[in-house]
């Protein structure tokens, strides 16, 4: 159904529109935020004060390795993590940077059926992010709304949701590439 590709150049296959989100809701800077601030915290007590952190604590050399890592390396994966969705003459593309190198392709001319919908991510498909669930594979940057795609392979139907912050203006620069490709 897809493929790994950056398609044909953009001079060929004009973008007709593109949607970048951030996962920068307040609960994900939470979840991100509280490491940060353990690892930092602790770090400073006992790399700089010299005083052991916690009742069992790690050695010098470990806690520098939890301060690279949770006070350096997972707030800048969070801060770099973005959703980039583009339609193009021949195909929708996503992009869940820096999970994804280059663009998932999806054929326009492999869609029977796609409509703007509300959904619950959790419930639907386990979260956000790339997820594969019963209702089938979803791109979910944040919110609760998108484009609810089917995709048929011979007799095989592919179910994919593209989350939105503007699903009804997706949905139009669909139609519009579909009849592009139908009219030329």
């Amino acid at each position: 159904m897809y493929c790994a590709t950056e398609g044909m150049s953009r001079i060929h296959n004009p973008v007709l529109f593109r949607e970048v989100q951030k996962m920068d809701q307040v609960w994900v800077r939470l979840v991100v935020g509280i490491p940060v601030v353990f690892s930092w915290y602790g770090a400073y007590q006992q790399l700089f004060l010299g005083r052991p952190f916690g009742n069992n604590p790690a050695p010098d050399w470990m806690m520098l390795g939890l301060l690279l890592v949770f006070g350096v390396l997972f707030p800048l994966f969070f801060y770099s993590l973005k959703m980039i969705t583009e339609v193009r003459k021949d195909g929708l593309y996503v992009r869940f940077f820096p999970l994804h190198f280059s663009f998932r392709f999806f054929p326009l001319v492999a869609i029977r059926s796609y409509e703007v919908m509300t959904y619950s991510p959790i419930r639907d498909y386990g979260g956000w992010g790339i997820r594969y669930g019963l209702k089938g594979t979803a791109y979910s940057a944040k919110g609760n709304r998108g484009v609810f795609f089917e995709f048929g392979e011979g007799s095989k139907v592919k179910k994919l949701m593209i989350g939105s912050q503007i699903p009804e203006k997706l949905s139009e620069a669909v139609s519009r590439a579909i009849k592009k490709q139908t009219s030329g």
